[in-house]
Parts: structure tokens; sequence; C-alpha cells
């Protein structure tokens, strides 16, 4: 688990496909590797007061963290220019206060189950190996949901959730991979969108 210090903090911020996000990237990692938290409103975000904190604002939509980057949704009334210097200041001051971005303590690693079928641990594993780091770029996070005959339900967060160009990134992107990777897999959906 990471440790809360103070330190100086350097944030840049960077464009995503979804016009209503921004991702927040800061010189350090803010959770473990390979794992997000997708705060979709204020009554989500016990486990960050970081994200309670940005829900103060009140164009702020949904906050996401993930690896060394904080990235906010926008409501569509507001500009970026706007508000991207006050989200930015005060990620930045947050950090240098020497708090946890998140604040939970796992016990086993979220993304694979020991209870889980051989093709639903491959569909995890193509999903962390392949899609993950792809995804983060873009500063969201594609989550395995279930696979059932055939297809594959993955949940949209950050950035990826109401994006324009996520479908495209299902389809296109990940469905494809998978169905000529795994032959069981026929088809991939979003699930929640």
């Amino acid at each position: 688990m990471l440790k809360a210090q103070a330190r100086p903090v350097h944030l840049y911020m960077e464009a995503n496909p979804n016009p209503n996000s921004l991702k927040f990237v800061a010189n350090f990692m803010l959770v473990e590797e390979g794992l997000s938290f997708d705060f979709p409103d204020l009554a989500s975000a016990g486990a960050s007061q970081l994200a309670k904190e940005l829900f103060n604002f009140a164009a702020v939509q949904r906050v996401f963290i993930a690896s060394n980057f904080v990235t906010i949704t926008k409501t569509e009334d507001v500009e970026w220019a706007e508000v991207q210097t006050i989200f930015r200041d005060h990620i930045r001051q947050y950090l240098e206060s020497g708090q946890l971005a998140v604040q939970v303590l796992l016990e086993k690693d979220p993304l694979f189950d020991e209870n889980d079928s051989e093709i639903v641990k491959k569909i995890k594993g193509i999903l962390d190996e392949y899609i993950r780091p792809a995804v983060e770029q873009d500063g969201g996070a594609i989550v395995f949901h279930s696979f059932a005959d055939g297809v594959v339900k993955v949940l949209l967060q950050g950035s990826c959730s109401g994006c324009p160009s996520s479908t495209v990134t299902l389809k296109a992107g990940i469905q494809n991979l998978l169905t000529r990777m795994l032959p069981e897999v026929r088809e991939v959906q979003a699930e929640g969108v």
C-alpha cells in the first residue's frame, strides 16, 4: 500500500478523447499499479477525501483516480479554460499536504479471483495486459464485469464513461482483440452505460 507523505508535487494536464474530461498527471504514483477508483458522484466518494473535495466544485461531474493521475469529467456548461487551473491547484495542494488520494486497504488483488473460470482468467489477463495501459493513457479504465454465453461485459470508468469514441474503442479495439485471442468470446458490451 502506498504511504502518504508530504512532497513536492508537479502536475501537468493532458487532454483525452472525451472533451469533457481532463487528466491531471502527478510526478508519483497515487494508487498502486493496476488499481483504479471511479467516483461517478459525491455519494460514491467515501474512500477518497480528494474526490469529495473536488465534488465541492459545481463543475465536477465525475472523478477517476488511477496510477499517477486524476481524471476529472466536468459539466458541459463550463469551459476547461475557466476551471482547469483551479482544479490543478486544488489537486496539487491536497497532494502536497501528504494525504492519500484514496484511503483504502485491499486484502487481495481485486482483479483476479481464484474462483474464476479459466476463460474469465484469460479475459481478465488480456484486459489487464493489453487494454488497461492504453485506456489509462486516455484517463480512463475498462474493467471486467462478467462473461456469459460468449459475451464479455465491461464497465467504462473515468474519461471512458460518456466518451464519444468509447463505442469505437469497445468494438474495433477490445472486441477485435478478445475475439481474435479467445474463440469463446463472440462480443463485448459496455455494462451500465
